[in-house]
């Protein structure tokens, strides 16, 4: 849209300039003048743009050299040189130097409204054409979400309800269970599925560049900040941001986005100006931030912003009826990206037994368990005897609560046990376990000292 649109006019003639800026700003467009090239070169270090308009004969520092630092804080940031007639040529190298166009003086002021518009299209185009490269296997409605069972079923009118509203949606849910397809679908079901979904996972990143990510930063606003990045608000704007795990941003950053949510404008890291944003947020966290809030790891004020409509995502253990249609779906899909496996299907009793397994991983453990099946599998049908040959709790009496049944089990010795073995499902990785568990890694930690403490007495 032209009214989120930032264009830099420079010229050293201050009425020039001034002439551009008024049918510019009627046009919707938020103009910032510059009198002179270094002063342009400054502006570019200090705010993020999305046009400029540059004379190019200027004193002392000209309109290459502005192009020149314009390609380097953004090399997509279109760039339109204004030349005397006798000037064409120095206009023509300055396009072989990657300007976008050069207009003649003298020049009519809807031709200049005309060549703003295209860069903007130009610069849409290519950004949209690199968000489609990313999302071409991601991106789906309802299709994309699998299962019959009455939670998914409900799942999926409360999806169908909410899609085309623009509220906030926090959608909750275990590590593994679904939340970002949950996120994709509310896109591609709603009014803004042909303008792009952005996701980010709040924990993927460290927290000193999660920030960057966001808002995007300015050439030099802190090292290794080589160019001007736009950031995943600005990408997103008039689509959708899925911001994954949010119970894991940083309280500093909490602040900064409930900003955004606010006054709906986004300020780079390094700027010293902000800009406007049409974006819909789609939140998802694992954890319980009711809980985050009371303890105060979590902004209340925040947590009202995105909680308007709350989705829960089932678990796997509670839709186990879906697990067989899920089993065929994640065979096809592992014997796609392995056309050499031997494997076509899954024995009856194979998923039977997948059918009774307590999943603390949820879908995504496993569909990873159902294409080690098929990597391996050296026959067309997986039996039981290969099933266990690719997992230790293949059989459901391999469960700790299971020793509960029929006898009385010490809670601290089941605890134990359960706590030990989610361990042992997550290849000894203590971190990821203390998540699915939802405690803290030292309590795992803590346990095991104490209990190899009572096993030596």
């Amino acid at each position: 849209m032209p009214s989120s649109a930032r264009i830099l006019v420079v010229d050293d003639h201050e009425e020039m300039g001034q002439m551009l800026k008024e049918p510019l700003t009627d046009a919707g467009y938020r103009v910032d003048l510059s009198t002179g090239g270094a002063d342009a070169i400054a502006q570019l270090r200090a705010r993020v743009y999305d046009v400029v308009l540059c004379d190019l004969r200027m004193e002392e520092v000209d309109g290459l050299d502005v192009l020149a630092a314009a390609r380097r804080h953004d090399p997509e940031l279109p760039v339109l040189l204004m030349t005397a007639f006798g000037a064409v040529e120095s206009a023509v190298e300055a396009m072989k130097r990657g300007a976008y166009h050069y207009l003649t003086k003298p020049f009519r002021l809807d031709e200049v409204l005309l060549h703003v518009g295209r860069a903007l299209e130009s610069r849409r185009l290519r950004t949209e054409h690199r968000d489609l490269k990313r999302q071409v296997t991601q991106r789906g409605g309802l299709g994309s979400l699998l299962g019959h069972s009455v939670p998914m079923r409900t799942l999926y009118e409360l999806i169908d309800r909410v899609a085309a509203s623009e509220a906030p949606v926090l959608i909750r849910g275990e590590s593994g269970s679904g939340k970002e397809l949950v996120a994709r679908a509310l896109h591609s079901e709603g009014p803004r599925s042909q303008a792009p979904f952005v996701a980010v996972n709040c924990t993927a990143l460290p927290h000193a560049l999660l920030e960057s990510e966001l808002f995007g930063h300015i050439k030099g606003a802190f090292s290794g900040a080589t160019t001007t990045r736009r950031g995943l608000f600005v990408e997103a704007d008039g689509g959708t941001l899925f911001l994954d795990e949010i119970g894991d941003m940083p309280p500093e950053l909490q602040a900064k986005l409930l900003r955004v949510l606010q006054d709906g404008e986004v300020r780079a890291v390094g700027a010293d100006g902000s800009r406007r944003v049409d974006v819909r947020i789609l939140a998802a966290t694992h954890q319980d931030l009711d809980a985050r809030v009371k303890e105060g790891r979590f902004r209340a004020d925040l947590f009202y912003r995105l909680n308007v409509v709350s989705l829960r995502v089932p678990p796997l253990r509670e839709r186990t009826e879906d697990i067989p249609k899920l089993a065929e779906h994640f065979v096809a899909q592992a014997r796609a990206r392995n056309p050499r496996s031997s494997v076509t299907a899954l024995a009856p009793e194979v998923v039977a037994t997948l059918s009774r397994m307590p999943w603390p991983g949820n879908v995504r453990e496993m569909e990873n368990l159902v294409e080690r099946l098929v990597v391996l599998g050296a026959q067309p049908t997986v039996d039981l005897a290969q099933l266990r040959l690719h997992t230790s709790e293949a059989a459901p009496e391999a469960h700790p609560l299971a020793a509960a049944h029929g006898q009385v089990v010490p809670l601290r010795q089941l605890e134990g046990e359960y706590i030990a073995w989610v361990v042992a499902r997550c290849g000894g990785n203590k971190t990821r376990a203390a998540e699915l568990l939802g405690i803290d890694v030292s309590t795992i930690h803590r346990r095991e000292k104490t209990d190899s403490g009572v096993s030596q007495r």
